[in-house]
Formats: C-alpha cells, structure tokens, sequence
C-alpha cells in the first residue's frame, strides 16, 4: 500500500542521512518489528470504513508502539492522520477529535519519559498545530462533500418532478379526451352509429399517444431508449396536431402567432407546448365552453404563451395541472399569470425567456 512503502522508505531515509532528530537518544535501529509496526498501522488505516473506532484505536495503539519503542522519527504518522480524516469525511467528527487530543497527550508523555524531551519544546507545539490543521481540513473536506451530495439529491428531486410534470400533463390530456369520447359514442352508439365509430377511433388515436408518450417519458426513469422515437417530440410547432385532437372532443381553439417565428430552446419550446397542452385540457373539462383562444408571441428574448376563454373563470382550474405550469415556467427563470378575466373566462399567459435571437 502506498501509505505503507511511505512510511517506510520515509523513516528509512531519515534514519540514514539524518539521524536521530532530537540529538538526545539515539535511536533504535530499525528492524523487522519496526517495518511490521509502519505496515500495520497503514493496513489498520483502511478499515476505517468498516469499524471507525477500532480502526482509529488500532492506528493509534501501532504508532504509539512506533514512538514508544525508540525507532528514528520521520513520516512515521502519516497513516494516523489519514485515519483522522476519513473518520471525519465518514461523519465521526467527535471520535477523530477525541483520538487526536488523546494520542497528543500520549505521545508527549512518552517523548518526555522515554526520549527525555522537554515538555516545553518546539516539537509538540508543531505536532500540535499540525493535528489541528489536518482536522480542520477533514472538515471542510466533509462540508464539501455534504454539499456535493445535497446538490446531487436535489438533482435527482427535480428530474422526479419533471418527469412526474410530464407524466401529469400527458395522461390528464389523453384521458380528458378519451372519457369525452367515450361519452359520445355511448351517446350515439344506438342513434347513429357511424358517429360513435368516428368516437371510437378518436379514442384509439388518443390512447396509442398516451401509451406512447408515456413510454417515451417513462423511459427517461430507466435510463434507456428501447427504440428510436416513432413520431416527433412534443414542440410549439406541433400546435396543429393538438388542435386538431380538441376539435375531434369538440372544442374549437383558435391559434394567434405574433411576431417572427424562430427556433426555440427544447426546453423552452417543450414547455410551451405543455403549458398550452394543459391549460387547454382544463378549458375542455372545466370551462364549459366550446371555445378557446391560444396566442403564441416571439419576442426578441422571450416567449408570450397565452391560452384564454370565455368560460366559468374560478371553476376552469386543476389544481395540480396549474401547479406543474408554475413549476414548469419557474424552472425555466419566467412569469405566469393565472387567474379569471375581468370580462369573464379564464387565462394563462406565461412569459419564457429564450435568450437574444443571434
């Protein structure tokens, strides 16, 4: 282990050209002993992960062994401080604390017993402040891998709620238009049966989309793409096709686009589409109108997404769908007004920004 070949061929080295580092005891020559106490205390350093404390207490014991015994000073101490910090990274700040106070306390006892050192001397107020200084650093190693970790989690927290957004938006849509049509063909099935035909193919047509879209969004979970994507990602230009799926429901909408179309971000341009996705489904179940106004605006660095009605105001909202478009355009650095019309109806007018056009 590298820690060990350190130890080693480090007190090797300062034995050889050195000598005895305090000038008052000749040291010990090492031997067989003295190279087994440097190996195991490097060995006992990695169970650290394992059993901290008798990690820490075996390192102690086998370096105090190391001093007690007379061997030539050098970088014999290197496996202690290493234990130190891994137990303070592994969260065991107060057992690192602990050692540490208690292997100084006994390593000057026996550097004034058996190597007849001063008990004011330079050497402990060096051992001292580089105890001190390798805790500290184990610490803030440990702030910042709490940090790292927190970061990582609410990484993984705010992909969960983008997919759980995907999937909200997608299955309240479908199903919103599948239970119209479903009503409809009931409706009809018996009076005119070519119309509930007509309603039944709808309802086909909406369940594959849903069955589809979930799969595409599910996938993201998984980490994998089982097959290449059979039709486009949900986009702003894709307006007609979800148009065209309200009008089969019955509900007409009418599509305004201001300004100069441009490509936009995917991000950006996926949430346009799901904010009117969305907003038009509550329209469709809680607005009791047949009627809705959709108004697309470039603007030179932001998207203006406006979906109003002429319905019941209060009563057009799903509360979790309002929800995700909030989110969803918080996320994105934007603005959203929710809310019933002075005139009557209901609106949402969400405001994106999209950067300068280059």
């Amino acid at each position: 282990m590298l820690i060990a070949l350190i130890q080693m061929v480090g007190v090797t080295f300062a034995a050889t050209v050195a000598g005895s580092l305090d000038g008052a005891v000749a040291p010990r020559a090492l031997d067989w002993f003295g190279y087994a106490l440097l190996a195991g205390s490097a060995a006992a350093m990695w169970l650290v992960r394992m059993h901290v404390y008798a990690a820490l207490a075996a390192v102690g014991a086998l370096t105090l062994a190391y001093v007690a015994l007379g061997y030539p000073w050098g970088p014999f101490f290197l496996a202690f401080l290493f234990s130190l910090i891994f137990a303070v990274v592994l969260g065991h700040r107060a057992a690192a604390w602990v050692t540490a106070g208690l292997g100084y306390a006994l390593f000057v006892l026996v550097g004034w017993r058996l190597r007849e050192q001063p008990l004011l001397s330079w050497h402990w107020v060096v051992v001292a402040g580089v105890l001190v200084g390798v805790l500290l650093i184990a610490q803030v190693m440990r702030s910042n891998r709490d940090r790292m970790l927190e970061l990582r989690r609410r990484r993984v927290g705010d992909e969960r709620l983008r997919i759980a957004r995907e999937v909200h938006d997608v299955v309240a849509h479908h199903i919103s238009l599948i239970n119209v049509q479903a009503g409809v063909a009931l409706h009809l099935l018996d009076d005119d049966p070519e119309q509930a035909r007509t309603a039944l193919a709808a309802i086909k047509t909406a369940s594959r989309d849903t069955l589809r879209e979930l799969r595409a969004t599910l996938g993201v979970l998984r980490g994998v793409d089982e097959q290449a994507p059979r039709s486009p990602a949900p986009s702003i230009d894709r307006l007609d096709e979800l148009v065209e799926r309200f009008a089969g429901a019955g509900l007409r909408v009418d599509v305004r686009v201001t300004g100069t179309p441009r490509e936009l971000p995917t991000p950006v341009d996926l949430a346009a589409y799901r904010i009117v996705q969305e907003s038009l489904t509550n329209v469709h179940r809680h607005a009791g109108v047949d009627h809705a106004q959709v108004t697309i605006g470039y603007d030179t660095d932001e998207l203006v997404v406006d979906v109003t009605d002429r319905g019941r105001g209060g009563d057009t909202a799903d509360g979790n769908g309002l929800s995700g478009i909030r989110e969803r355009v918080a996320s994105l650095g934007g603005t959203v007004a929710i809310g019933p019309r002075a005139e009557g109806g209901f609106t949402v007018c969400a405001v994106l920004p999209t950067g300068s056009e280059s």
